[in-house]
């Protein structure tokens, strides 16, 4: 594969409650073995229809204030046309629309270009799928 895009699969497992999981050093490990010294995005990329990417504030409060904001939002009942699995399970088909299943973000000289308190991290409601994938793409 060309220097300029390398790829991996992180292999997280969320567990059986709603969750919002920093992949933050993991982003900057692979950094430092594919990218040191160079400029260039860094794509995250959830492949599950039911869970997301977000750039946020972790460790204050913030995670937890999503997910009491998308279950305010997104309700885990019965309204859903979408039923298989877990009551309320439609509306973790409808997460990515609103946290998308990516982010694009800058490499500067090799490091992640984060504000001072962002973190990238993946936002999963499906208590029902414990095990995610996420996919770290560098391209320069």
């Amino acid at each position: 594969m060309s220097d300029s895009f390398t790829t991996t699969v992180l292999n997280i497992t969320t567990g059986t409650a709603e969750t919002v999981t920093d992949l933050t050093r993991a982003c900057e490990e692979f950094l430092t073995r594919t990218a040191p010294g160079r400029d260039g995005l860094l794509n995250v990329f959830v492949p599950h229809a039911t869970a997301g990417i977000a750039v946020l504030e972790t460790g204050a409060g913030s995670d937890d204030d999503l997910l009491a904001a998308l279950h305010h939002l997104l309700p885990a009942d019965d309204r859903w046309q979408h039923r298989h699995g877990s009551p309320g399970h439609g509306r973790d088909h409808v997460l990515p629309a609103l946290v998308p299943p990516h982010a694009t973000l800058p490499v500067i000289g090799g490091r992640l270009e984060l504000g001072t308190w962002q973190s990238v991290c993946l936002v999963d409601t499906n208590i029902s799928n414990t095990n995610r994938q996420v996919r770290l793409s560098f391209l320069s």
